[in-house]
């Protein structure tokens, strides 16, 4: 079942976060190469991407039920300026995965944007991850770019 999300399915979506991306997270990959990074490690920063999200745009947040438990979440962004609708962030735990969830959460904000406006869905992944770089293609996304992603501590500079 896909669901409306409700402002207190945030914790468990900020949980199913943690888990899913640990492995297709550029923040989780900037924490492997530099160690931790302030007061928040890689997934707490991650989760803050879902607490934007549903801050953002709470009516454009759904939630995957599988006999009452939480099974994943897909979260969208509307640009009314420009029509293009986003879908920042889609997880389902493993335990769930290959189940056609994902494909439903994807119909349904592909089904609320059209009805926003949006004229186009976009969506990102990392090269790193296979299920993503597989998946949305065959969901009728068309890739159309691939970015490069760098980072530099900033103490190098003191010592130029």
């Amino acid at each position: 079942m896909i669901r409306n999300y409700k402002a207190s399915d945030l914790q468990t979506l900020r949980q199913i976060t943690a888990i899913c991306f640990e492995k297709v997270s550029i923040d989780k990959n900037i924490e492997d190469r530099f160690g931790r990074i302030g007061d928040m490690n890689w997934a707490e920063r991650k989760m803050s991407h879902i607490d934007d999200d549903a801050a953002a745009n709470p009516d454009g947040v759904f939630v995957a039920e599988v006999g009452g438990e939480i099974a994943g979440y897909i979260t969208t962004r509307l640009n009314r300026s420009n029509q293009i609708g986003g879908i920042p962030n889609l997880a389902v735990l493993p335990q769930f995965q290959r189940r056609g969830i994902g494909r439903q959460l994807i119909e349904k904000a592909l089904a609320y944007l059209q009805a926003e406006g949006m004229l186009y869905a976009r969506i990102e992944t990392l090269e790193q991850n296979p299920v993503g770089t597989s998946f949305y293609p065959a969901m009728g996304f068309t890739e159309i770019a691939r970015q490069i992603h760098y980072i530099q501590p900033l103490s190098k500079l003191n010592s130029r």
